[in-house]
């Protein structure tokens, strides 16, 4: 899957290089992790098609422009860490690059959770990156169960990038 990658922030510089390369890492152990155990909406032919030709748009935004969105999509008026909007988990059908979905992080939220649990912001942009990745892909935390899968996922996703918790 591609990412384009989009720093729509200007209270901190961002090296937006960097960042894209730490989330592609992500996103190929993230393929892994699917691929050894597909959830029950995705056959493993569909997962492999998004993650071949599949693309990503990830933004950073400051926590007054995540506000809007969340106001606009969530009905909730505040900030927020991670917002996802899948678009199109099945490819269209000539086989080409497709938009899978969208991920918008506030990088001032991220920021203050880094210091609120006592990580680094690199930490905290990759847990909020796979997060927001396995919601665009279908998962979700409502229930007990769905919360178990999901965050397991998360934590074998992050250790298996060397990404640890303070």
């Amino acid at each position: 899957m591609k990412i384009a990658f989009h720093n729509k922030q200007r209270r901190e510089p961002v090296d937006g290089k960097a960042l894209s390369q730490d989330f592609e890492r992500l996103l190929g152990l993230i393929d892994r992790e699917l691929g050894e155990s597909p959830p029950a909406w995705l056959k493993k032919r569909q997962l492999k098609q998004i993650f071949a030709h599949g693309s990503l748009s990830v933004a950073l935004v400051s926590n007054k422009a995540i506000a809007v969105i969340n106001k606009d999509w969530r009905g909730i008026n505040k900030a927020t860490d991670v917002l996802s909007f899948p678009l199109e988990l099945e490819p269209p059908p000539v086989l080409d690059e497709w938009e899978v979905g969208e991920v918008i992080i506030s990088l001032e939220r991220a920021r203050e959770q880094a210091e609120e649990f006592g990580h680094s912001l690199e930490r905290e942009l990759s847990f909020l990156f796979v997060h927001g990745v396995l919601h665009v892909l279908g998962f979700d935390h409502m229930t007990p169960a769905e919360e178990k899968d999901m965050f397991g996922r998360q934590k074998r996703i992050l250790r298996a990038a060397g990404i640890k918790r303070a």
